[in-house]
């Protein structure tokens, strides 16, 4: 099954670096408020400067409230900068007089954006943010000629394009580094993959040779033991029936643990229904809600984890109800299960982990890197919630 592409995985990045600007920049307009009442800075237009920033603060907290409650796309990183920009040197025109005190702000317009994982974006921001600070001091200069135009400005100038190379630059190294992080995920999932096909054939082998070997040998024998038993009565030959028949059973109880045929027959649910009748026969009290989900891929990994699960409930739990759950939404399927035994501290599996326990953690790590969650829920007292989601290869 294939990890979400790097296009995605950069774009769930580039939100959340969208979100947390947006949630910066209220802060930032904040501290421009502070120009005139604390900072002693005499404003060009003073009218259209606080015009301008209580009108740039409603449109930050507009898009704050916008981008928190809605996923977003590439066009927010443009859309917020490009307004950024836009609005820092209309409040520097202005202003007039705040344009030295601004500076930093100029600065920290390229930073935000290095963090989107899109470089392109970012060098075009650099050079705008370094065009825009030389055009304010360009407009500043032609109406205050007294003012003229500073030697330094051009130094911040220079400054400012180097700001631009050196986000576009760490831009780059982050695209590139997520690429070969998402690469290196991608192969461990392929050989996740690959090991749970080949276990997969291993099980459905054995139990094929259980089957149609060591099975049919206890069916045979138990059925001479029975002919002999019609012809003569003994208690000796009763109870070695009785052990054929239990021997049996215990096979073919194992053949199904193996490869159970309603799974691969009948699908999921089917063979989900099944498992969950087997503990209900054995005096659990069950809730059961199973959506009928065909035969997903990830139909063996799910079976045995509910399997897994509903064993730990047995050997440990101490429990008398068991909820249990299978639903499709959206792609995924969700497996929960929840009990209301002893439960535990979820920060010990690590440790039973190390002691040699690693059922739950084998599975724990299947399903993650089958780009699912694996989320327990617990505590000492209060039973336990497992909810495990996987979605589908396609």
């Amino acid at each position: 099954m294939p990890l979400p592409s790097q296009s995605r995985v950069v774009r769930r990045y580039s939100t959340e670096a969208v979100r947390v600007t947006a949630i910066l920049r209220l802060p930032l307009i904040g501290l421009m408020a502070l120009l005139g009442p604390v900072i002693r800075v005499v404003h060009w237009k003073p009218d259209v400067f606080a015009g301008l920033l209580i009108g740039y603060a409603a449109l930050a907290l507009g898009w704050l409230i916008f981008v928190l409650v809605r996923d977003v796309g590439p066009w927010a990183g443009w859309v917020s900068t490009a307004a950024d920009v836009t609005a820092v040197v209309a409040l520097c025109i202005a202003s007039g007089g705040a344009t030295s005190v601004l500076l930093p702000v100029f600065f920290l317009l390229p930073i935000s954006v290095a963090f989107q994982y899109r470089p392109r974006l970012t060098a075009i921001v650099g050079v705008c943010t370094a065009v825009g600070y030389q055009v304010v001091w360009i407009v500043y200069s032609k109406r205050d000629d007294a003012v003229g135009f500073p030697d330094e400005v051009y130094l911040y100038f220079g400054f400012l394009l180097w700001l631009a190379a050196a986000t576009t630059a760490l831009s780059y190294v982050l695209v590139r580094r997520s690429a070969t992080v998402i690469s290196l995920m991608d192969v461990r999932r392929q050989l996740i993959a690959e090991s749970m096909g080949a276990e997969e054939r291993e099980r459905r082998q054995l139990a094929e040779d259980l089957h149609d070997g060591p099975l049919q040998n206890v069916l045979a024998a138990r059925l001479d033991v029975e002919e002999a038993l019609e012809r003569n009565p003994d208690d000796m030959l009763v109870a070695a029936e009785s052990a054929l028949r239990e021997t049996a059973a215990q096979l073919r109880s194992t053949v199904t643990t193996l490869h159970p045929q309603v799974l691969a027959q009948l699908g999921l649910t089917a063979a989900l229904r099944e498992l969950t009748d087997l503990y209900a026969r054995r005096g659990f009290e069950m809730s059961v809600s199973l959506d009928d989900v065909g035969h997903p891929d990830c139909q063996e990994l799910l079976y045995r984890v509910a399997r897994e699960l509903l064993t730990n409930v047995t050997r440990h739990a101490r429990a008398t109800t068991i909820e249990f759950a299978l639903t499709r939404t959206d792609g995924r399927t969700t497996l929960t299960v929840a009990d209301d035994g002893a439960g535990f501290d979820p920060a010990v599996v690590p440790e039973r982990v190390a002691q040699g326990h690693i059922g739950l953690a084998s599975h724990i790590v299947r399903v993650e890197s089958l780009g699912g969650t694996f989320d327990v829920t617990s505590s000492p007292g209060s039973g336990t919630r497992v909810v495990v989601t996987v979605p589908d290869s396609r």
